[in-house]
């Protein structure tokens, strides 16, 4: 690790927290508009960069939590590996035109792309990382190998901690070859014939890697062997769509480049909202107005409604989920300020507030980042 990096953030968090100051914790800044309102002064982590080990017969690679992401994902295509959760690339604030992120954002935010139903999120791929926390401390959490349990919890657990209990330094992510063949098909059908083959896929030994659906059209990515795919594709007919166009629509859905989020972004600026709803996969159609695109099996809902928060969680609560209020052009009035993500219930909470109390005693990183309080 760059020493003389880490040295002058560890003195930068000893003042901070000396004069009971507070920090905001930064990489690239592509995924600023995610979460609460940031607050305090600026602590820029880039100066911690470089992948430090790739082992690819292990399939496990180490970085620097300032290293960007598609520095990390060149690396890997060079063995033919990747990493298998897609995590969204968001335009660079640096960089006008580029795509960008971080990978101490990516595991700081655990956000992940179109496969996540199928291969599992961040902190499925998370061995192990090193954390600077509150207390001027470097800590090492978990390993580079799935059977190094010691500490892996609390790796797992930083992982979508939107930065609130320490500064990700170094992360150990376990790796996946590149599938060996890939297609995708479309059907034509509604909302609930949609979520009704989804579930029934889901049932079945399939190799369905990602699924959307949007204005009548239901897309699904198959990936695997050579042989299971093309049975797959027999099995469930639809119509084939061209290798070419199908990687630009997956990949306009893993970096929401796609028109759904293009439209999503412009209606922003006249009232309404971005909602992410996670429900159970085989929940039944939501009675929300506004425009819903449909991930993971059924299991993400994205909506661009003008309905209040109250009435948005209400309605994702019912079906057994919970919403986050994802994009909006003033978070504070769109969530009627009942938060950014669903308030945790009581023992949830108090296990927060003591994991913040552990790591971070005197709330000097991204405080109400993630929730008002931490």
């Amino acid at each position: 690790m760059s020493i003389k990096a880490l040295d002058s953030l560890i003195e930068r968090v000893r003042v901070a927290r000396e004069a009971r100051g507070t920090l905001a914790i930064r990489g690239s800044g592509t995924k600023s508009f995610y979460g609460e309102p940031i607050q305090g002064r600026l602590l820029d982590v880039r100066g911690l960069t470089g992948i430090t080990r790739y082992e690819p017969s292990e399939l496990v690679i180490t970085a620097r939590a300032g290293t960007p992401i598609a520095e990390v994902e060149a690396e890997l295509a060079r063995r033919n590996q990747y990493l298998a959760f897609e995590p969204p690339r968001y335009p660079d604030i640096e960089r006008p035109g580029q795509r960008g992120g971080t990978i101490g954002g990516m595991v700081a935010t655990g956000l992940a792309g179109p496969s996540r139903a199928a291969v599992g999120g961040v902190r499925d791929y998370v061995l192990g990382l090193t954390m600077l926390t509150g207390k001027a401390e470097v800590l090492s959490f978990g390993g580079q190998v799935m059977k190094n349990v010691a500490g892996y919890d609390v790796a797992r657990m930083v992982t979508g901690s939107l930065g609130i209990l320490g500064v990700i330094c170094e992360v150990s992510l376990k790796v996946m070859p590149v599938p060996s063949y890939t297609s995708t098909l479309r059907f034509d059908c509604s909302e609930g014939e949609a979520l009704d083959l989804m579930q029934r896929w889901a049932g079945q030994p399939l190799p369905v890697n990602a699924t959307a659906w949007w204005q009548g059209a239901l897309v699904v990515r198959l990936a695997g062997a050579t042989a299971a795919v093309a049975s797959a594709n027999q099995k469930m007919g639809g119509e084939p769509i061209d290798n070419a166009l199908a990687q630009r629509f997956w990949l306009g859905m893993r970096d929401q480049t796609d028109d759904f989020f293009v439209d999503a972004r412009r209606s922003l600026a006249e009232g309404a909202a971005l909602w992410r709803l996670s429900l159970p996969a085989g929940a039944p159609p939501v009675p929300l107005p506004g425009e819903q695109l449909i991930e993971w099996g059924g299991a993400q809902r994205w909506w661009v409604t003008r309905e209040s928060a109250a009435r948005v969680r209400q309605i994702a609560a019912a079906s057994g989920g919970h919403a986050t209020l994802f994009r909006a052009r003033d978070k504070a009035v769109a969530s009627s300020g009942l938060g950014v993500f669903t308030p945790l219930k009581a023992p949830l909470d108090r296990i927060h507030q003591e994991l913040k109390q552990a790591f971070d005693p005197d709330g000097v990183f991204n405080p109400g980042r993630l929730y008002p309080g931490l």
